[in-house]
């Protein structure tokens, strides 16, 4: 009967083993050992060979990073608006029931103040986005940061002018940044 450890070990024994068949080569001893040695010429060709080598190499990474920046950055673009549009859906739905409701109810009383309360949360919903609205214009002095002045009338009182009178239309800002101007009318 044959062992098969005894065969195992035959077979290892005919087979040199990976550790004594690898070879590492060094082009050095190799340069040095068949040929004369480079000139200063070679070498700075080599040592220019190898700069530009690692010159591609960056440039293609950077290449890389900026095609991968860029796509993440309309990637972001695409979706920046999706958490804003998904807390305003309620508020869709909200003004859905309340045509439906207010088809049948006779009393307009009850149909505005649904409106109301659905116009509340929709402005919650801007304030916690960061949405905030340019308050208390009327009798301040015209401010073009902030304001668009849309006509000029007599002012009332002497007081009121150069100053505004009635605002058109709110600005909204976001943080610091003015995203609608305030549509206001100017006492002359």
């Amino acid at each position: 009967m044959i062992d098969k450890e005894q065969v195992d070990q035959e077979l290892n024994e005919q087979e040199p083993s990976l550790e004594e068949s690898s070879v590492e080569v060094n082009m050095e001893e190799i340069q040095n050992e068949f040929s004369d040695p480079l000139s200063d010429e070679d070498k700075l060709k080599l040592e220019i060979a190898e700069l530009k080598d690692k010159y591609l190499r960056l440039y293609s990474d950077f290449e890389n990073f900026r095609k991968r920046t860029s796509r993440e950055r309309l990637d972001l673009i695409s979706t920046a608006s999706e958490d804003v549009l998904r807390d305003l859906i309620p508020v869709v739905d909200d003004f859905e029931r309340a045509f439906k409701a207010s088809e049948n109810e006779p009393d307009s009383t009850k149909v505005r103040a649904g409106n109301q309360l659905i116009f509340q949360k929709l402005l919650r919903i801007l304030s916690s986005k960061g949405l905030t609205p340019i308050e208390d214009l009327i009798g301040k002095s015209f401010n073009a940061d902030t304001q668009e002045a849309i006509t000029q009338i007599p002012a009332p009182n002497d007081k009121l002018k150069g100053k505004v009178v009635d605002v058109v239309e709110n600005g909204y800002t976001l943080g610091d940044k003015v995203v609608r101007f305030a549509k206001v009318v100017i006492g002359a």
